[in-house]
């Protein structure tokens, strides 16, 4: 009788874990084809279709039930983005672009919503500035796979300014106003729609987006393994890609050089926000991710550093679109 009772048991348990199993997968699926639906242009009837979803009893102990939420917030920030001027591509591969003879890969970024500053796993290595810790939803949007080679200056420019030479190191020696003047020239030759990255992007990114481990470092808890910093620097930048990359496949996000970010620099709010773009004016620009002559503790994902406009061998820029 015992043993009748445990083969009951555990066929039911096979059905139960079967069932959930179902269910995640109907989760997965709906999210898929609400994506299909937002590319052919059928807005509505996806998140008529992700919401529908979310009110069915059974799906809601899966464990990627907050996935319908996440989805269902990306589209309507992408909704309030239009609607408000802010552009946003349509994010599918990773982009290969030449500009003067030199080649250079743009990531696609899955827009999401994630916890902006001072979250847990940076513990008391967190500034001030960096709280309070906030809800941000970006769009879709690419970021550079590593930070821009003194090569790709020198086609877009015509010279560079850098303090070490050499064509795969990043360009450093520029202000936030060079990079403008920069970023113009680009997007004359390609015919893009080059920008630096919000601050809130690039934290984004350099937490892995969707794909984030929550590393206190860009890719990795072993600052060693993804950053030149002053522990292994020798004191000067390296050829971009050579350290591991973060989830997302970006080299870089932590030291080498900082990176220009587009906005002003300014405190936290406890609200959540939807493709924030900082103040409307100060005066001073932000720019993020550490660098050859700092500590690791300045490498960190949500360490903020800031300054007028500069020219600094510590300084150079990723671009965004």
């Amino acid at each position: 009788m015992k043993k009748l009772l445990s083969i009951l048991l555990l066929a039911f348990m096979a059905c139960t874990m079967s069932m959930a199993q179902d269910f995640c997968d109907a989760i997965a699926q709906t999210i898929q084809e609400a994506k299909t639906l937002v590319s052919q242009g059928n807005t509505s009837r996806a998140l008529n279709m992700l919401k529908r979803a979310q009110n069915i009893p059974e799906l809601k102990e899966c464990p990627n039930y907050s996935r319908l939420a996440d989805e269902i917030r990306r589209i309507e920030s992408r909704q309030q983005s239009s609607s408000s001027g802010f552009s946003s591509p349509s994010v599918g591969q990773d982009l290969t672009i030449t500009a003067n003879g030199v080649t250079f890969t743009m990531v696609a970024v899955q827009g999401g919503t994630f916890q902006m500053g001072a979250t847990s796993e940076q513990g008391s290595d967190a500034w001030g500035d960096e709280k309070p810790a906030h809800r941000v939803t970006l769009s879709d949007y690419y970021i550079g796979q590593t930070e821009v080679t003194q090569a790709l200056w020198q086609a877009v420019m015509g010279s560079n300014p850098s303090n070490w030479k050499g064509d795969n190191l990043p360009v450093e020696e520029v202000s936030w106003n060079d990079c403008q003047q920069f970023i113009e020239k680009l997007n004359q030759l390609t015919g893009k729609k080059f920008r630096l990255p919000t601050e809130a992007e690039w934290e984004y990114a350099a937490r892995g987006g969707s794909k984030s481990r929550g590393y206190k470092y860009a890719g990795s808890n072993d600052i060693g393994s993804v950053a030149w910093y002053d522990g292994n620097s020798g004191s000067k930048t390296h050829p971009v890609g050579q350290k591991q990359a973060n989830e997302l496949g970006l080299y870089d996000m932590a030291g080498n050089v900082w990176e220009w970010c587009q906005d002003w620099y300014g405190s936290y709010s406890s609200g959540a926000q939807t493709n924030p773009t900082g103040p409307s004016s100060a005066s001073r620009r932000v720019y993020r991710g550490g660098s050859w002559y700092g500590s690791a503790r300045g490498c960190r994902v949500s360490n903020r550093g800031y300054n007028p406009d500069l020219r600094d061998d510590v300084l150079g820029l990723r671009l965004a679109l």
